[in-house]
């Protein structure tokens, strides 16, 4: 029994970090994956794990037998299939106007119970080794010990290989029969009887069988093609009606309110999303455009009509997120041109790493107000940026925020982090129609060339103009910075 002991309690700690991954996977479609989200689930699992600690310590004290650890490990697998019966509340918390208490709110609803009978594990296990004090210190120590180790083994096997191959539902499915087989095993061991139990890792996959549906809810005759998880979100594909032309569309997400690319399927390399649209903006600003690097490239929406507008033009595509561009290969006809050239990494790494002169930069990495990375904001990244520009270039980068009031912190903070790198930067609105203390699409467009005049008399001869934010931009923020940039902070206040 030492052995079988030995082994439940490392499957134990390597479940408690997969289950850590995994949930910051289930929260951001809904809250985002900023440091708010993280340190909510940290906090509560911590705090659950605490909890159990103490609980499995006081019912080991009074009678600690090997069906009493059965029973812990298959009540802690039926609680981590049941935090698939709570998923749909997210879209209820999500609504709360303050993003550390729903954050904080749905982290324990759907991870303090499973977080608190995983806890048990440890002190249970170690009160059935102990037989004397003259060993305790030793029996603490090992058990302790395999817990953490497996709980190393959990964190890559969770990171490196369950999320880029599983979905989140199917991870969860995983852990729980896991955890129950653990139970069984400690019970066969203990009791030699199997009769009935070997049906009980069975019961996730029944459970679930009968879970209600969850996640992107649809409009209607809106048809969904595919729901993947990858290494870095969730994204859904469906099929729709672009509500200005009522033409049939094709949508690429990975938060339930907010699209990230969309493209006709009547016209798959004309440009649908409004802010996509002023991108084209580079060729006023610099009209020798033969060269640009797109940062984001998402569903390559922007890439495919470069490439048909620019006939003589080249392309570098970063997209973090290679799954991206599967499903833009598969759902949004990518092909591969010559001109085009992708690379799945950071954009930030990427930029560090190249010596290569553009006529445009392209910054479309911001999926959400909740998923902002912030090192792709600060005056580090601006000053690289700008060093790999040609001698008229441009950077041109799409954010979400408000250009007045209360809800445009990050907006400012970002416009005077810019101005302090570049001669001109300018400001356009993709949606002109919105009021300026509403969250809208921002496009900044940072221009090396001092040469303003021209610039200014273009705009106003333009269709941009109705785009054009001429109006002056102050703030008494500081400018954002690889020390501090909190990033967070601002568009958690832009939100509510």
């Amino acid at each position: 029994m030492k052995i079988v002991l030995y082994v439940v309690v490392f499957i134990g700690g390597a479940v408690v970090m997969v289950l850590e991954l995994v949930a910051t996977r289930i929260i951001a479609p809904y809250l985002g994956a900023s440091s708010i989200v993280w340190t909510s689930l940290i906090g509560v699992i911590l705090a659950g794990l605490s909890v159990g600690y103490f609980v499995g310590g006081k019912i080991a004290d009074k009678k600690a037998t090997y069906k009493g650890l059965a029973l812990i490990f298959i009540i802690a697998g039926l609680l981590v299939i049941l935090i698939l019966y709570f998923k749909p509340i997210l879209g209820l918390i999500a609504k709360i106007e303050n993003l550390q208490a729903g954050a904080l709110l749905a982290s324990l609803i759907l991870f303090t119970p499973a977080t608190i009978a995983l806890g048990t594990i440890a002190p249970y296990a170690v009160r059935l080794r102990i037989e004397s004090l003259q060993n305790s210190g030793n029996i603490v120590g090992k058990l302790y010990a395999l817990s953490t180790v497996g709980s190393i083994v959990g964190t890559f096997l969770g990171g490196f290989f369950l999320i880029s191959y599983f979905g989140s539902t199917k991870i969860l499915e995983y852990l729980s029969a896991t955890l129950i087989l653990s139970g069984v095993f400690v019970y066969v061991a203990d009791t030699r009887k199997s009769t009935g139990l070997i049906a009980l890792p069975l019961l996730p996959i029944i459970l679930t069988a009968i879970i209600p549906p969850y996640g992107l809810i649809l409009e209607k005759n809106a048809e969904l093609l595919t729901d993947v998880d990858s290494e870095y979100s969730r994204l859904w594909v469906y099929d729709s009606r672009d509500k200005k032309t009522n033409r049939p569309a094709r949508y690429l997400t990975t938060s339930v309110e907010l699209t990230q690319s969309g493209m006709y399927l009547d016209n798959p390399e004309e440009l649908l999303l409004d802010y996509a649209k002023l991108l084209d903006l580079a060729e006023m600003f610099n009209p020798k455009l033969n060269r640009g690097l797109l940062i984001g490239a998402g569903a390559y929406s922007y890439p495919k009509y470069f490439l048909k507008k620019y006939p003589e033009a080249t392309l570098d595509a970063v997209e973090i997120d290679e799954k991206m561009t599967m499903l833009a290969r598969q759902y949004f006809f990518l092909k591969d041109n010559p001109r085009l050239a992708i690379y799945h990494q950071d954009g930030r790494t990427f930029l560090s790493r190249i010596d290569n002169k553009y006529d445009a930069i392209f910054i479309d990495a911001f999926l959400s107000p909740l998923s902002i990375p912030y090192h792709l904001t600060t005056v580090e990244i601006i000053k690289m940026a700008e060093s790999k520009l040609a001698t008229e270039g441009v950077v041109i980068v799409n954010i979400i925020g408000a250009l007045q009031g209360h809800r445009s912190d990050f907006f400012t903070a970002e416009y005077g982090t810019y101005k302090t790198v570049f001669p001109n930067v300018y400001v356009f609105r993709a949606q002109p129609e919105r009021k300026p203390d509403e969250l809208q699409n921002i496009i900044l467009v940072a221009a090396k060339s001092n040469n303003t005049l021209v610039i200014d008399n273009k705009l106003r001869k333009s269709d941009y103009l109705k785009n054009w934010w001429p109006e002056k931009v102050t703030t008494n923020l500081p400018i954002l910075t690889d020390d501090f940039a909190p990033v967070e902070k601002y568009v958690t206040k832009s939100m509510f």
